[in-house]
């Protein structure tokens, strides 16, 4: 295969697939020699110590804590009623609530419990006339994977083949032979979103199940379904015709995460070991739960084409014990996501090393924030945590001012200890001095790379020269590191201004807030997509992190990692003299570091026939119309793929295959594949009640910034009310007969939180109409807009918040099952939640805020601050301090649970900073962590009563 078809260098992957799609090469039971990429298509913190709920002595801090219906967790009945140890403040009112009294069932609050739980009740709703009966059908509008779903029949006729599990491992009633039933999907509940208000506890609940056919999969495993943590469908239950999908005016498109931690001990997937790897001739797909076997088992039928394939000799022999092996054991047949460890046909060149190169800005900007001796500091101590299993992960270093400085790091064994500096001056064809030391061995040069990095600092530590020529420096890194391919990571602390894709100061505070805006969120200047387009090319991938105190373009920088499949990371303002500051990034940096990649990585998603992957959203390279490229795939970030419906779909359910073919940092070949099934259906009912809001507000992030750095802010909030408006309208007229009921807003249960999600992204920091809003703030909060994972997304646009000066006895503790530190009941975003005397953390997952009430009383802030009263609070960036009460261990331990993401699957190097605000402290502090109130109104923005009104103005025109 020759690489000028797609440009690429021998140790890329070749653009086109010669066997992928649908070209009739026949193989027999022997393996494919594919193009590279047709292989492709082809914890817990316990706090430091803490008595246990049951011997403690419930201390309150205001008596209204005790009384009914004050204090946001009063409905959990935590509190006893009476008199509790602190002063009440004169005049406090009802812990946020409204006035009158109201029942905990009306706020959605069961006993302290999982969020579902609580939010059951506040999803109570009734059934359209043959979708299921509420007092057996569960939460709003789902159905208990088992007992609720209607009866279909005796569990009878069960042969060879086995009954079908849900993604909860219930088993679902198998028909009897002869009865075609069709079959009964989730109960649509309708329910009305102006009478029952939104309760932030209904984010929690898990995606609508997907109720397949009986006997779908091949095998009776639990796991044959993809979990949604892995991949989720904005609908689980597909329209048959593209007709029906346009009528509901609802997106297809799967939100698709591959791996849940930064570290595979972590969230292991079943490995298959053996190399046999079975794939359809036609599409190439892999031979997934949903396959069928014919003809006593020698052939099996594809779930995504239905052509007939032979199954390899291989598939029942263990070749290591030269014995026969079961194959219903298979781990392929058993769970939908798995990892083959791939065979030779599947590379085009060795596995590549893991290498990394460090860009180090050294202008005076980088060095006297101590930029440069953090990140020299963090990388020495953190060589023992960077991938080395297979002792080949090379290192390079780079320092960069108005001129290159390479470094050349001799080997220990030479008896050599000075590492050479080779300066060159020349910006426009930079040279590599000495190409083959610049990239050395961890194993064979530790103690000089250790030494070098101890005296990186000094070298520098002079310097008063303000230039920056990163462009340059990128492309002779570029130079460097392309023969292997790797890691580029700049760290920068300057606006590039001189060189290659020099930049220049564009910020104008007379455009913020304007139509003309927009223009400073696109690129400056051409050379970053292109470079970046030449760096994915060559397996290279680039991670910025960008610290500057002033205008540094993140709106062009961040090209770079968008194409290459790296990551854009902002720290504004950042210095290493304030403690907070290099402690967060240190914490990050060395988990960056510490964090394993795939390397030289494609991505395709392959579907049943009828269905065709039509738009990619997420940092890669897009190769070919379907094929996703990453030189280096991250472990932190989501991907966003619009499908469309080409064809009439005659199955009762469909198949959506992901592939990644990728090379592991300890230089095994290997390939993920996730299998997704969902029914299908013909009534537009089912979709809406299998519809999923958490990932439906995924995909609209992605189209709002792919809008606004095409078309402007404006556009992309107003493209989001309109769909919002266009899926109410689409709802009251085909499913609610017009009828909009007394003055409310009807729609399914299972979407309730669709409008406010939706009003938490128009008023994102990213999007919202305002004048006083840097650009370079809103450029990376776009970047983070299109690749945060869907439970970080979700919590970035509607941040969480937490009643801590009454929270239940449990919360700050370590569950007695689980052992992870239990968090109080989330509470809605809005500020008649917060009570002058209380104590409340919002944390959005990249910023925590420690608000105190201008009255709280002395007690509390001596528990929690070891202060005497509210005015010796200090504001802003803080860390707690460590006391010796329990309530401050409490606290302590629920801000570390509230900043876990592992908990979450999700993997993340985020360490949010804490702020402490206070009511009656500092107006720029409190206002910002009001703009996180999304239910409030605040700026040139309405609160969630005012859009809700609008939403059902227009909706009734």
């Amino acid at each position: 295969m020759s690489a000028p078809q797609g440009g690429y260098p021998p140790q890329g992957y070749p653009a086109d697939d010669p066997y992928g799609q649908g070209q009739s090469q026949q193989f027999g039971d022997h393996p494919v020699q594919p193009g590279a990429d047709s292989s492709l298509h082809g914890g817990s913190i316990a706090p430091a110590s803490s008595t246990h709920a049951g011997g403690h002595k419930k201390r309150a801090y205001a008596s209204q804590a005790f009384e009914f219906g004050a204090g946001a967790n009063s409905a959990l009945g935590g509190q006893p009623k009476g008199g509790g140890s602190y002063p009440v403040p004169q005049g406090a009112g009802y812990g946020g609530y409204p006035q009158q009294p109201q029942t905990p069932q009306q706020f959605g609050y069961q006993q302290p419990g999982p969020a579902v739980d609580q939010a059951q009740s506040a999803l109570a709703g009734q059934p359209i006339s043959g979708y299921g009966d509420p007092a057996t059908s569960g939460v709003g509008g789902y159905q208990p994977p088992a007992a609720g779903y209607p009866p279909q029949g005796g569990v009878g006729g069960v042969t060879n083949q086995f009954g079908q599990l849900g993604i909860g491992g219930q088993p679902q009633p198998v028909p009897q032979q002869g009865m075609q039933k069709p079959q009964a999907l989730n109960p649509l509940y309708p329910t009305d979103l102006i009478s029952q208000p939104f309760n932030v506890s209904e984010l929690d609940l898990p995606p609508p199940p997907i109720i397949l056919p009986p006997n779908s999969s091949v095998t009776p495993s639990p796991d044959a379904n993809s979990p949604s943590k892995y991949v989720r469908s904005t609908i689980n239950a597909v329209p048959t015709s593209h007709s029906l999908l346009k009528k509901s005016r609802l997106p297809f498109a799967l939100i698709i995460q591959p791996y849940t931690s930064l570290h595979d001990a972590e969230d292991p997937v079943p490995i298959v070991p053996d190399q046999v790897i079975s794939r359809c001739r036609r599409c190439r797909s892999y031979i997934n739960p949903y396959a069928t076997f014919l003809d006593h088992g020698h052939r099996w039928r594809c779930n995504m084409c239905n052509l007939t394939n032979d199954v390899p000799q291989a598939f029942d022999w263990d070749a290591a014990s030269q014995k026969g092996v079961d194959r219903w054991q298979r781990p392929e047949l058993n769970h939908s996501v798995v990892e083959f460890i791939a065979p030779q046909e599947y590379m085009v060149r060795p596995p590549q090393p893991l290498a990394y190169l460090f860009l180090f800005d050294v202008s005076y900007a980088a060095v006297t924030s101590g930029l440069l001796a953090t990140s020299a500091r963090t990388i020495l101590e953190s060589l023992d945590r960077i991938p080395n299993a297979d002792r080949r992960t090379r290192l390079g270093f780079m320092a960069v001012d108005s001129s290159l400085h390479y470094f050349s790091i001799p080997r220990d064994e030479t008896g050599q200890s000075e590492t050479s500096m080779l300066v060159v001056s020349d910006l426009e064809e930079p040279f590599l001095p000495v190409p083959g030391e610049l990239l050395v061995p961890l194993v064979d040069c530790r103690e000089n790379i250790e030494a070098f990095l101890g005296k990186l600092q000094e070298m520098f530590q002079n310097t008063q020269n303000p230039a920056s020529c990163m462009g340059s420096a990128l492309r002779a890194g570029h130079k460097l590191i392309s023969p292997l391919g790797g890691k580029v990571v700049v760290l920068t602390a300057s606006l590039p201004n001189i060189g290659a894709g020099r930049l220049d100061m564009r910020e104008d505070k007379k455009i913020l807030g304007t139509s003309k805006e927009g223009s400073l969120l696109q690129t400056a200047s051409s050379f970053y997509k292109s470079f970046a387009v030449e760096c994915s090319k060559n397996q290279v991938s680039i991670d910025m992190f960008l610290f500057s105190t002033s205008y540094q373009d993140v709106a062009s920088l961040s090209n770079l990692p968008r194409y290459t499949g790296g990551q854009t990371w902002f720290y504004p303002g950042w210095n290493a003299a304030r403690t907070e500051d290099a402690i967060k990034f240190a914490r990050e940096f060395s988990d960056y570091l510490s964090s394993e990649i795939a390397l030289e990585a494609v991505m395709r998603v392959r579907a049943t026939t009828g269905l065709r992957m039509s738009t990619f959203y997420g940092n890669f390279f897009n190769r070919s119309s379907d094929l996703c490229a990453f030189p280096a795939f991250p472990r932190d970030q989501g991907y966003v793929v619009e499908v469309a419906i080409d064809e009439s779909l005659t199955k009762q359910f469909v198949c959506m295959q992901t592939a990644i073919l990728h090379t592991t940092c300890n230089g095994e070949r290997r390939i993920r594949v996730m299998t997704l099934a969902l029914p299908t259906t013909t009534n537009l009912a089912d979709v809406y009640a299998s519809a999923d809001q958490t990932a439906i507000t995924t995909f609209f992030s992605h189209k709002a910034v792919e809008r606004a750095l095409n078309s402007g802010l404006e556009a992309a909030r107003d493209a989001l009310q309109a769909k919002l408006v266009e899926l109410l309208q689409t709802y009251r007229k085909e499913l609610a007969g017009g009828n909009m009921g007394g003055g409310g807003l009807q729609f399914p249960a299972n979407l309730r939180g669709l409008p406010v999600l939706f009003l938490g992204l128009m008023k994102h920091v990213a999007l919202r109409k305002s004048a006083q809003i840097p650009s370079d703030l809103r450029s990376a909060a776009l970047c983070l807009l299109s690749t945060l994972p869907l439970p970080l997304l979700i919590q970035y646009i509607y941040p969480k918040m937490y009643s801590l000066h009454d929270m239940p006895d449990n919360a700050g503790r370590p569950d007695e099952n689980s052992g992870e530190i239990l968090l109080p009941p989330p509470v809605n975003l809005s500020s008649e939640r917060l009570v002058s005397f209380g104590l409340y953390l919002i944390d959005d997952g990249q910023t925590q805020f420690l608000w105190v009430g201008k009255d709280a009383v002395p007690q509390l802030i001596n528990d929690v601050f070891g202060l005497p009263d509210v005015s010796a609070v200090l504001v802003g960036k803080k860390s707690l301090p460590i006391l010796e009460n329990d309530f401050n261990e409490r606290i302590r331990a629920v801000v570390e649970k509230s900043r876990d993401q592992r908990s979450r699957s999700v993997g993340s190097i985020v360490v949010p900073h804490l702020y402490i605000v206070r009511e009656d402290g500092e107006p720029s502090l409190r206002l910002w962590a009001q703009t996180l109130l999304v239910e409030d109104r605040a700026d040139q923005s309405v609160s969630l009563a005012q859009w809700m009104g609008t939403l059902r103005e227009k909706v009734v025109q």
